[in-house]
C-alpha cells in the first residue's frame, strides 16, 4: 500500500522558512516522479514544485520560484520542500504527490499524500 507522509508544516511569520518532508513508502520511490501542491481554503488545488526521478530535473510554479527549492533524496524515499521568504499568500495545505510519469505532467500524479499546513502571518 502507498504512503506518503507530509511533516513539517506550520505556523510562522512573513518572511521566515520552513522546509517540508514527505515519506514515502509501498513504492519504489526512485521510479516515481515526485511533485508538491497547495490548496488555500476555498480555492483550487495548484501545482508549487516537482522533480523529476532522478532528481536532476525540478520545475517551480512562478508564484514560488527563488523561494522555494524542492529535493529528494532516493536512498531515504523522502522529498522536501525548501520554503524561504514566505508570504501570507503561501498560507495553503501542502501535499506531495506521485507520478510515474513526467514530472511536469500534472495530470500524472495519483498518489496523494495527507497533506500539512502552512500558515504564514503578516
Amino acid at each position: 500500500q502507498v504512503q506518503l507522509v507530509e511533516s513539517g508544516g506550520g505556523f510562522v511569520q512573513a518572511g521566515g522558512s520552513l522546509r517540508l518532508s514527505c515519506a514515502a513508502s509501498g513504492l519504489t520511490f526512485s521510479s516515481y516522479a515526485m511533485g508538491w501542491f497547495r490548496q488555500a481554503p476555498g480555492q483550487e488545488r495548484e501545482f508549487v514544485a516537482a522533480i523529476s526521478r532522478s532528481g536532476g530535473v525540478t520545475r517551480y510554479a512562478d508564484s514560488v520560484k527563488g523561494r522555494f527549492t524542492i529535493s529528494r533524496d532516493n536512498a531515504k524515499n523522502t522529498v522536501f520542500l525548501q520554503m524561504n521568504s514566505l508570504k501570507p499568500e503561501d498560507t495553503a495545505v501542502y501535499c506531495c504527490a506521485a507520478s510515474t510519469g513526467s514530472s511536469g505532467n500534472l495530470r500524472g500524479y495519483n498518489r496523494w499524500g495527507q497533506g500539512t499546513q502552512v500558515t504564514v502571518s503578516s
